[in-house]
């Protein structure tokens, strides 16, 4: 491949196109290697990213490392600047915008957070193992931290030091309220796990419905080690369902498990979602999909340093 392990894209480049410089390629690549040995051999040293993305077994910096961007980017002289590593750091701590099938801004109605309202608190929390902590606010664990649903006040919170304040993550907070709406049972978990086509709409997921999974094969396809540790970082149990496969509880009574095989030189990376089957009792299919969508994020955000 012409990306280079920084992220520079050597096919856009002339000195490339001249047979002036060639690429160094993904950290994991026979070509960085070959570009290591080079440097050293012709400059008595070699460029502190590639060598520390090949040391580590990562192909490309900004989309594989959750150390991105680190002292070797940010004392060099190149290849970006002080600038655009800034913007890298501050979008990295910001929630990725939510997004509808449709391509719309996801918002939660009002109409929704006033049927939530209704409902009775301490029942509610017996059928989904929530806990209350005040009058009109309960917490739940969302894979590997806490989540208030404050009912009284319409938001999601999560702890800063030792305050709670809102969060602006629109599609958790969309199925949370659904979620909390439309249960009114105990349902059995891990006895029918079914991929989202076995669901009763399961013609739902197709088009511009179908899940997300080409991010997850462009990140883990050739990184089952990147993968089992987002996942493990999120609180996954392993499970042996595919070259690595993982059991994810974005809520208390709520599982999905994310299954990966590792492509090779004849068949491509597949990645693949499936769920308990009682779950479509309480979420209607748009907001699986969301909920999926939701979790598959976090997995590609991968653990924070």
């Amino acid at each position: 491949m012409a990306t280079a392990a920084c992220g520079i894209n050597c096919d856009v480049c002339k000195l490339n196109l001249l047979g002036s410089c060639s690429s160094c390629g993904p950290g994991k690549s026979r070509a960085a290697e070959i570009k290591l040995a080079a440097q050293q051999r012709l400059l008595g040293g070699t460029c502190s990213i590639l060598a520390c993305a090949n040391m580590n077994q990562i192909d490309y910096c900004m989309r594989d490392c959750s150390q991105f961007p680190c002292d070797n980017f940010s004392t060099g002289p190149y290849p970006f600047s002080q600038g655009y590593l800034d913007m890298q750091k501050r979008r990295l701590q910001e929630r990725p915008p939510a997004y509808a099938p449709d391509g719309s801004r996801v918002k939660v109605a009002p109409a929704y957070w006033d049927d939530l309202r209704q409902k009775d608190i301490a029942a509610m929390c017996n059928l989904t193992l929530f806990t209350p902590v005040s009058p009109g606010q309960v917490v739940f664990q969302f894979l590997n931290e806490d989540v208030m649903v404050d009912i009284e006040n319409c938001s999601l919170k999560r702890k800063a030091d030792d305050n709670w304040i809102i969060s602006d993550d629109p599609l958790l907070e969309l199925v949370s309220v659904l979620y909390l709406i439309n249960v009114d049972d105990i349902y059995p978990i891990g006895k029918d796990i079914v991929g989202v086509k076995d669901l009763k709409e399961g013609h739902f997921f197709q088009g511009p419905h179908a899940l997300r999974t080409d991010p997850l094969l462009n990140r883990y396809g050739s990184d089952l080690k990147g993968f089992r540790q987002a996942a493990e970082y999120l609180g996954g149990e392993s499970k042996d369902m595919a070259d690595a496969a993982y059991k994810l509880s974005p809520y208390p009574r709520i599982n999905l498990y994310f299954l990966l095989w590792q492509g090779d030189e004849e068949f491509p990376p597949q990645a693949n979602v499936l769920l308990d089957r009682p779950i479509e009792r309480v979420l209607a299919a748009d907001a699986i999909w969301a909920l999926i969508n939701r979790v598959t994020t976090a997995l590609l955000e991968g653990p924070r340093i």
